[in-house]
């Protein structure tokens, strides 16, 4: 059987609408080859952010923890220092209170002697001319 000229413009009819559709696949198949390597560039993209992301909370976990060194071994320490010698002063306010409440104390007995002695002095002044 041989194939006249008349059959291989047939088939050559027949094969170009073939030959369109394999095109049009190839460009597709191109397509998805860029789609693919745009996500690809994306995707790394994404990894380096993450990246980024993960370098920024070291060291933001970094600085977290010298901020609690800080505290525990300063801070506190200070705070503690500054409490106890609160007390010192409070003790020693507590200790000139009563002092001056004593002063007070005696002023006022010293004041009740004063009246006393004058009230004395008044009574000797005005029996002195009888007893004379």
């Amino acid at each position: 059987m041989a194939l006249t000229n008349e059959d291989i413009q047939a088939i050559a009819q027949l094969i170009q609408p073939l030959r369109a559709d394999m095109q049009n696949m190839k460009d597709s198949m191109q397509n998805m080859k860029d789609d693919m390597q745009n996500m690809k560039d994306s995707m790394q993209n994404m990894k380096d952010d993450i990246q980024t992301i993960n370098d920024n909370m070291q060291a933001s976990s970094n600085r977290v923890t010298n901020i609690q060194l800080t505290l525990e071994n300063q801070t506190n320490h200070n705070i503690q220092l500054l409490a106890e010698n609160h007390l010192n002063l409070v003790d020693k306010l507590n200790s000139a209170i009563k002092v001056q409440d004593k002063s007070l104390l005696l002023e006022v007995q010293v004041s009740g002697l004063r009246y006393r002695i004058e009230a004395l002095e008044k009574e000797f002044s005005e029996l002195k001319p009888q007893m004379t």
